[in-house]
């Protein structure tokens, strides 16, 4: 991956602004319209918040941010941190046809996640649960 730019910050929500500019501009930076960069800022957002709330419960941690492209010069935003392994992948998508009353609490998120770009990907490297957002440009989005 071509990195374009990356941030370490404290996984705390009060950073959540700052890494939020950083991905936007990044967005921006490759040409994406702003309906485009609204998308790529809500799945970008819903990761880093679940990360923020769960990711460290007995201690704190920090999470890493890196903006770039592929070989096909795809966008790819990936979020890292050192909390408990957890896969997004694994939750199962909700039933958005289901009566509001009648729907289980939790995984729009992670759904919303992957309507919002191309591909969603997570892998645990060493310590690490790394999340890829990919997001592919066309003349649709930028």
């Amino acid at each position: 991956m071509k990195v374009l730019s990356q941030i370490k910050i404290p996984a705390r929500l009060e950073y959540l602004q700052k890494s939020m500019n950083l991905i936007s501009s990044c967005a921006r930076d490759q040409g994406f319209n702003q309906n485009k960069i609204l998308e790529i800022e809500l799945a970008a957002e819903e990761a880093l918040v679940n990360i923020f709330k769960y990711a460290y419960k007995t201690r704190e941690g920090d999470v890493e941010i890196i903006c770039g492209l592929d070989n096909n010069e795809n966008f790819i935003l990936e979020i890292s941190d050192t909390g408990e392994p957890f896969n997004v992948l694994s939750v199962a998508d909700p039933d958005i046809t289901a009566d509001i009353s009648e729907r289980q609490i939790g995984g729009l998120g992670v759904f919303l996640m992957k309507k919002l770009t191309e591909s969603v990907q997570y892998r645990y490297e060493g310590d690490k649960n790394i999340l890829s957002l990919i997001v592919f440009k066309d003349k649709s989005n930028i």
